[in-house]
């Protein structure tokens, strides 16, 4: 495999444009496998669709009504490789799904659940049982009319955070990663791709030369397609998905699940410990991807959602943060957008032997690594030579934990540094892992962390996202990195943004 700077004599493997969940996934499996990557983003790192899910690993259980068993079977199998991969930033999370008879029959959802507990492994997770809500823990903060549910296991995730272990576990394998970094054309030439690469920050360009290209672009796949001069249209639909957080509802570690008329559910789920929350929405979507917003009705529709089932009264005005994403998904003729399959399709574009286009559409972020797979078993015709396929078993950055998971690794922290307080120990150890240590090596007391910015973000943390984790504005260390930015005050977002050269 090449492992010289690319040259037109000299080209790298693979250019993957998108820097996504897919796009990080397919960098990190190709590079491991031995082939030399270079990896773009126009943004940020997870800066689009893949920050902007529910933060579950999960089968889909609603999926079932439309008979996908496949994919809910693939993705029930890869929640138990997740969760070994990344046990920092993924974790076991119990669900109560309400039962409303006016929705569906109780023998319906328990048939379901039953089906879902076959389905998949379960070696970490309970299986699914009944629980009468009228004197169970649960059925404290719901209504009245909440007599009855079931609970049953999945997994929550840092999407955003997922995304970046992939990009440094690829970079860590020898991939370029280049983010805020456009393709903004590509040329097949004599068994190659010409890549033009221009970084939106300096406004200097550079071309790449490649023996293969991957579009993992998400939302702009279909754009891609257009900047590569590939005439090729698929039946994709782009579907808008929006959630809210509020101050805490409930006490507990347990979400729920509310179904709603529409036959959609709404997610309720605790996060970051003083917040709640909730979504999705699915609303058609025909504008520009990076302008997405949620809008006042999908508010109200949230809103309303908790409502009908919790005794607190939401309202608009007790949301503190909200975000939208547009999900790319396969059309499968379905009339509403929920109905779409979550599916993913491959396809590979290579014309009379020329150099190949591989583009990705669809996915959800729990089948992320087996796509990847996919993806390179689809290329393996072009690169005979590459390794096997090994990301199932190997964790990612920082997922080597000790006996006792993230909690004995903070206990540690603790221990190495008994100055550290607490809280910050446990928020180092769930989100960098082992890497922690990395992070704190060398301190020997408070001042070596540096000047705190709020809440525990010190210098010391903000110069190893800089430096490491490619960030280079408030927003990708506020709310990609590290959630701080349900926290900061407009004072302590000033002083970020002058030390990060954002006045």
């Amino acid at each position: 495999m090449t492992t010289a700077p690319e040259t037109p004599a000299n080209p790298v493997d693979l250019v993957v444009v998108g820097g996504g969940i897919n796009g990080t996934g397919i960098a990190c499996d190709a590079a491991g496998r031995g082939l030399s990557v270079v990896l773009c983003d126009q943004g940020d790192l997870g800066g689009a669709t893949s920050s902007a899910s529910s933060k579950l690993i999960h089968g889909g259980l609603r999926y079932l009504e439309h008979y996908a068993f496949r994919l809910v079977r693939e993705a029930l199998c890869e929640r138990e490789v997740l969760l070994n991969k990344a046990a920092h930033i993924i974790r076991p999370l119990s669900f109560v799904l309400v039962h409303d008879a006016h929705m569906r029959p109780a023998w319906m959802i328990r048939l379901g659940l039953l089906l879902y507990d076959t389905l998949g492994r379960r070696g970490m997770l309970a299986p699914s049982r009944g629980v009468d809500l009228t004197t169970a823990p649960e059925g404290a903060p719901l209504a009245e009319s909440a007599k009855r549910g079931f609970i049953y296991a999945d997994a929550w995730v840092d999407d955003a955070r997922l995304v970046i272990l992939n990009g440094l576990a690829a970079a860590e394998h020898g991939a370029q990663v280049l983010t805020r970094t456009e393709c903004t054309g590509a040329q097949r030439d004599h068994g190659v791709w010409r890549a033009q690469l221009r970084d939106r920050l300096s406004g200097t360009s550079r071309e790449i030369t490649a023996r293969a290209l991957v579009n993992a672009a998400g939302p702009w796949v279909t754009g891609m397609l257009g900047r590569a001069g590939v005439a090729k249209v698929w039946r994709q639909r782009l579907v808008k998905g929006s959630h809210i957080v509020v101050p805490r509802l409930y006490h507990g570690d347990h979400a729920y699940v509310l179904q709603q008329p529409d036959r959609r559910i709404v997610f309720v789920i605790p996060f970051q410990e003083d917040y709640t929350l909730i979504g999705t929405t699915d609303i058609p979507f025909s504008g520009d991807p990076a302008e997405v917003a949620i809008s006042t009705e999908e508010t109200d529709y949230l809103c309303a959602a908790v409502n009908t089932y919790f005794r607190p009264t939401l309202a608009p005005g007790d949301v503190v943060w909200s975000y939208a994403g547009v999900r790319p998904l396969l059309d499968d003729s379905e009339a509403e957008p929920a109905s779409i399959t979550r599916d993913y399709m491959l396809d590979v574009d290579c014309p009379d032997g020329a150099a190949p286009l591989l583009s990705v559409v669809g996915g959800k972020i729990t089948t992320y690594r087996v796509l990847a797979e996919s993806a390179l078993d689809r290329l393996r015709p072009w690169f005979p030579g590459m390794g096997p396929s090994w990301t199932a078993t190997a964790t990612l950055p920082g997922g080597d934990l000790p006996a006792g998971g993230a909690g004995a690794l903070a206990a540690e922290l603790i221990a190495a540094h008994p100055w550290l307080p607490p809280p910050l120990a446990r928020r180092y150890a769930t989100s960098y892992g082992t890497r922690a240590r990395e992070l704190l090596s060398g301190a020997e007391g408070p001042s070596d962390l540096g000047t705190d910015f709020g809440w525990g973000l010190h210098e010391r943390e903000l110069a190893y996202l800089m430096n490491t984790e490619w960030a280079q504005t408030v927003d990708d260390v506020l709310w990609r990195r590290t959630k701080l930015g349900l926290r900061f005050t407009d004072d302590e977002l000033a002083h970020l943004g002058r030390r990060m050269g954002q006045d």
